[in-house]
């Protein structure tokens, strides 16, 4: 690949990386001022998937933003192998979520926030998987977007 084209992606992909931080910030914004009204509130069911989720969406973060400062494409695919497990744990939070609001309409304004919850937790993944995308981009010139994530061949991706 030619310099010139690798310099194009940093500069291409640095605009799209600076949104998806912001979108990150916006999405912790709304995680913050769910949880002020569910402080005052009893707890649906003990908090056990959303914070490990959300523990999980942090290290993609940050793993992420290595991947992308330090051109590290092996790392930046450990991060976007790893959505899937926060995709299905959001999915499996409304799926329980759901249960206990048919079951008792009284927790339903509890159930939405935490679904609310889940749902930014699993839109900050999004982001930290759309920078792991970048970082294969910008050092190999190649798409992953198109593989599934449940695709075991881009973690083989030759470099």
């Amino acid at each position: 690949r030619h310099p010139i084209a690798k310099n194009l992606r940093i500069i291409g992909c640095g605009y799209k990386t600076v949104s998806d931080l912001e979108r990150v910030a916006d999405h912790a914004v709304s995680i913050a001022k769910a949880s002020q009204y569910l402080s005052t509130k009893s707890m649906v069911k003990p908090l056990i998937d959303i914070p490990r989720m959300a523990e999980i969406a942090q290290n993609m973060l940050k793993d992420g933003l290595d991947a992308y400062f330090n051109g590290d494409v092996e790392l930046a695919k450990e991060v976007w192998a790893r959505d899937k497990t926060v995709d299905d744990l959001d999915k499996q939070i409304f799926r329980e979520l759901l249960t206990f609001m048919m079951e008792d309409p009284h927790t339903i304004s509890r159930a939405i926030y935490l679904i609310f919850v889940s749902s930014n937790i699993e839109r900050i993944a999004d982001h930290a998987t759309n920078l792991a995308e970048r970082v294969v981009y910008i050092v190999n010139g190649e798409r992953i977007k198109n593989y599934s994530k449940s695709d075991k061949e881009i973690l083989s991706i030759k470099l």
